[in-house]
């Protein structure tokens, strides 16, 4: 930030006296740390804030302080609804537009508050009266960092900012294995293990913490339902909602699995294909790559969606047979960068 979006963004705070941090649906280990680590700052500051979420989020991540105090919007409506009519300042966590937030998005535009954009994502669309938006940042959980490390105000933080900050830098980058090559991001861990946080308690509570039918439907995919294109350097696999009911799916259970094709030697591209599970066709669509294959511009391409070079994601709106061939397209179409 620079000083003066600083001090504006401390006058924003002083003279709030609602104040609801969001963030988009289906929280991941970022949105859920940053909305955490900023929420604790806040109310160091004298504040309570209402942490609101569009949906729910995976249980591996409930182990962090403080959740059982974020509401889920699609449980409390009409509750949250009205706090957002008389609301001073909403924070956007992790998001870029407002879509992003699903049945939300009406309740937020109308909602008269002053809006703060925290986010990390490419061209955000959030009309904010002060927008803290820097697509080179790893994590929105990094952006909070630097923002409370400017404010002066880290020495007063303790594990409940440091632990979910931590967190959500861990899980937006692989655990570190991509998109997290500068070096300022190691000083930042380095901080934040000043507060005496668990950094490998905290890999296991996230990365081992899942059900035996997890394990067991990871293997079943990368036996049976793992497509591998040699010539091009991909792969994709689909996830279908009998697959789902067969290995008892909960929400997080496919966490980390599109990262797993990128371990065999040369591959370049790994694209997940998962049936939503309440509406009809609809299928939501994972990618990551490695090195500088453009993750993000072939989401925006073929499958409505968006994100970093190496991380993105998106929705098609067709049958699993039907988004098979787009992902074959998707393939062939970039097949010349891909080799």
């Amino acid at each position: 930030m620079t000083e003066r979006e600083c001090s504006e963004l401390r006058s924003l705070i002083d003279t709030a006296e609602t104040i609801v941090l969001c963030c988009h649906m289906h929280p991941d280990g970022d949105a859920i740390g940053a909305m955490l680590g900023w929420a604790d700052v806040l109310r160091g500051l004298g504040k309570e804030p209402l942490m609101v979420i569009p949906d729910q989020y995976p249980d591996y991540l409930q182990w962090m302080p403080n959740t059982e105090k974020i509401v889920r919007y699609d449980k409390r409506k009409d509750y949250v609804d009205t706090v957002l009519k008389i609301a001073d300042l909403v924070f956007c966590l992790d998001f870029n537009t407002l879509s992003r937030t699903d049945e939300m998005e009406e309740a937020l535009a109308l909602s008269p508050a002053k809006k703060v954009l925290i986010d990390h994502h490419l061209d955000p669309q959030v009309d904010a009266v002060l927008s803290i938006s820097y697509p080179e940042m790893s994590s929105t959980s990094e952006l909070v960092f630097r923002i409370v490390w400017q404010m002066g105000l880290f020495e007063q933080q303790g594990k409940h900012f440091a632990g979910p900050v931590y967190c959500g830098m861990m899980t937006d980058t692989g655990g570190f294995t991509y998109n997290s090559t500068e070096p300022d991001i190691f000083f930042i861990i380095s901080q934040l293990l000043t507060k005496h946080i668990n950094k490998d308690k905290i890999y296991r509570n996230v990365y081992h913490n899942y059900s035996e039918h997890r394990l067991r439907m990871v293997g079943y995919v990368l036996c049976h339902k793992l497509v591998v294109d040699e010539m091009r350097h991909a792969a994709f696999y689909t996830l279908t909602r009998e697959d789902m009911r067969k290995f008892h799916f909960v929400k997080g259970d496919a966490e980390g699995l599109v990262n797993m094709p990128l371990q065999i030697k040369g591959l370049k591209l790994s694209i997940s294909l998962r049936e939503d599970t309440e509406h009809d066709k609809v299928i939501w669509v994972s990618l990551r790559s490695v090195d500088d294959f453009p993750c993000n511009k072939m989401a925006e391409e073929f499958f409505n969606g968006g994100g970093h070079l190496n991380a993105s994601g998106g929705k098609l709106q067709c049958t699993m047979e039907e988004a098979v061939e787009v992902v074959k397209r998707a393939i062939l179409h970039y097949e010349d960068t891909l080799k």
